[in-house]
């Protein structure tokens, strides 16, 4: 068991829709426990220049709706060295903090590992990243809004294709893992689904739209995740389309970060509310260097060196779905 009077909390990395709900989860979980909780804004940027503030109750109403981070986030160079480490381990001893809470993705996670193995410093994680790439849990905060945005955004992107007989490729987030495309893709009704985890190469893409304009398809959407090695880019691979398929008009939409913004869904609401109840849980049972997941529904940890390994495998049985419904 730890000792714990004091805990901090920050946001790290790329935002994500339900970022607030965690935090309001774990100031509300230390208030119930007589834990004194401090804010430290900017992520490790703000760790180490001391941008620390208590946080009560109070301090986190009206968040729980809210997009974003209101500790704001920020990717810091200064972390990677070894001396912004030990100038942001100083802070914490000199706030008398005396573990933390970091809400972010698998970056996030190797850097807090170097950090607990050089300062023996207790840390517990909360995956916060839209792109569902962390191993050990089956949704990340901010997935699921993420996914929501996506199949709003492809069904007005439909309205336009439908009307002008066109042909859209659209890209949305996912460098590494394909679980935004694939699901989107099979909520919005794509003709074709574009990811990381599988080669589809352009030869079979053009065959599989030529079918579909022989089987009467006057329009199509292909949803393309950014890390798709079919093309260069997006852009690139329309163009290989049109010169091989001359009676598509293809134009492209790349959806960029309008993925990560707008008010959390319910299911990332309470998702980030129960792993930041999870975290301080775990810090009081003595736990430390893990990351907080929910698996099965159950709420569960998993040791940081296993968070950031990779995403969870791609679910072949939805690409399979993907695969009969779109004929």
């Amino acid at each position: 068991m730890l000792k714990i009077n004091k805990i901090g909390i920050l946001t790290s990395g790329g935002d994500a829709p339900g970022m607030n709900a965690g935090i309001r989860a774990v100031v509300r979980s230390c208030v119930y426990n007589n834990i004194e909780c401090i804010g430290i804004y900017r992520g490790f940027e703000g760790l180490i220049e001391g941008d620390f503030e208590k946080l009560n109750a109070r301090s986190v109403k009206n968040i729980i709706n809210r997009g974003g981070t209101f500790l704001k986030t920020a990717r810091s160079k200064k972390f990677m060295t070894a001396k912004g480490r030990k100038k942001a381990f100083e802070n914490l001893k000199n706030e008398s903090i005396d573990a933390m809470v970091v809400i972010g993705g698998d970056g996030t996670f190797a850097g807090v590992s170097i950090f607990i193995k050089e300062f023996n410093f207790p840390i517990v994680g909360l995956p916060g990243t839209i792109d569902n790439d962390i191993n050990g849990t089956d949704y990340t905060i901010g997935y699921d809004t993420a996914l929501n945005t996506v199949v709003e955004a492809i069904d007005k992107i439909r309205d336009t294709a439908n009307s002008h007989n066109r042909l859209f490729l659209v890209e949305v987030m996912g460098r590494d893992a394909g679980d935004i495309a694939l699901n989107a893709g099979i909520g919005a009704g794509a003709e074709e689904i574009l990811i990381p985890e599988q080669n589809m190469g352009r030869e079979r893409l053009i065959e599989s739209l030529s079918r579909s304009k022989k089987s009467g398809k006057s329009s199509s959407i292909v949803v393309v995740s950014e890390g798709d090695q079919i093309g260069k880019n997006i852009f690139g691979l329309a163009k290989y389309i049109e010169e091989n398929l001359k009676e598509y008009e293809v134009r492209v939409t790349v959806l960029g970060h309008i993925q990560r913004g707008g008010s959390p869904s319910c299911f990332d609401r309470v998702l980030a509310s129960r792993l930041g109840v999870g975290a301080i849980d775990a810090l009081l049972r003595g736990e430390t260097n893990v990351m907080i997941g929910i698996v099965h529904n159950k709420v569960t940890s998993v040791p940081f060196s296993e968070a950031i390994k990779g995403s969870n495998a791609i679910d072949e049985e939805l690409i399979r779905v993907a695969d009969i419904i779109s004929i």
